[in-house]
């Protein structure tokens, strides 16, 4: 497939203008994913696209799937370094369509509940309920989000290449390797996503171009 480098800043334009062109943009609320590794920071790439949505139009609201983590005494049942339940096991599928994804299809109450748990204490965030109006986007970002049959008007995978993804990695979170190669195995990322943009390096990312 043919592959067009382009700038961050064309990107960002380019996916606002493509979110903006989706069927029932303004009328239906639409729902974002930007999936990458942390190590090609997606949540980066989700806020940039907040200003570029809102002059078009199209109110939007953040969340993070790190917010919707399983609680430890799940995640960690195999062990605090496990690369199979970092897979299967780490995030609540089911609270992430019950607080955010199914309340945002047509007829749903559009109300959105940003965070769930603190991966970093494990505690309930107790963050309110905020309401996303009508022709307004959800902006998802998170690791290993497709294949989950989340419902999701628009995904966009950012992929790394194995030598990028360890070197990005931080050292301590390396045990999580064989998860993602794992899931380049099984999901095939690059093919699920209706984008997918090289991001070996941000500073220079590429388009992957689909026939």
């Amino acid at each position: 497939m043919p592959i067009r480098p382009i700038s961050p800043d064309r990107l960002v334009e380019l996916l606002a203008d493509r979110i903006a062109a989706l069927p029932g943009a303004g009328g239906r609320r639409l729902r974002v994913a930007v999936d990458g590794a942390a190590a090609a920071r997606p949540g980066e790439l989700a806020d940039a696209l907040v200003e570029p949505l809102r002059l078009r139009g199209l109110p939007t609201q953040r969340v993070a799937a790190a917010g919707f983590l399983r609680p430890a005494s799940v995640r960690l049942e195999y062990g605090k370094q496990d690369a199979d339940a970092f897979h299967d096991l780490w995030l609540d599928d089911g609270a992430l369509l019950r607080e955010v994804l199914d309340p945002l299809e047509p007829g749903g109450s559009g109300r959105v509940l940003p965070s769930l748990r603190d991966p970093v204490t494990d505690r309930a965030t107790r963050a309110p309920y905020t309401e996303l109006p009508a022709g307004g986007v959800l902006l998802l970002d998170g690791a290993l989000l497709l294949g989950r049959w989340l419902p999701l008007e628009l995904t966009v995978h950012l992929a790394l290449s194995p030598a990028a993804l360890t070197r990005r990695t931080a050292p301590e979170e390396r045990w999580t390797l064989p998860a993602f190669a794992r899931y380049e195995a099984e999901t095939v990322p690059a093919e699920a996503a209706d984008l997918t943009v090289r991001f070996d390096d941000p500073r220079h990312p590429a388009l992957v171009e689909r026939a």
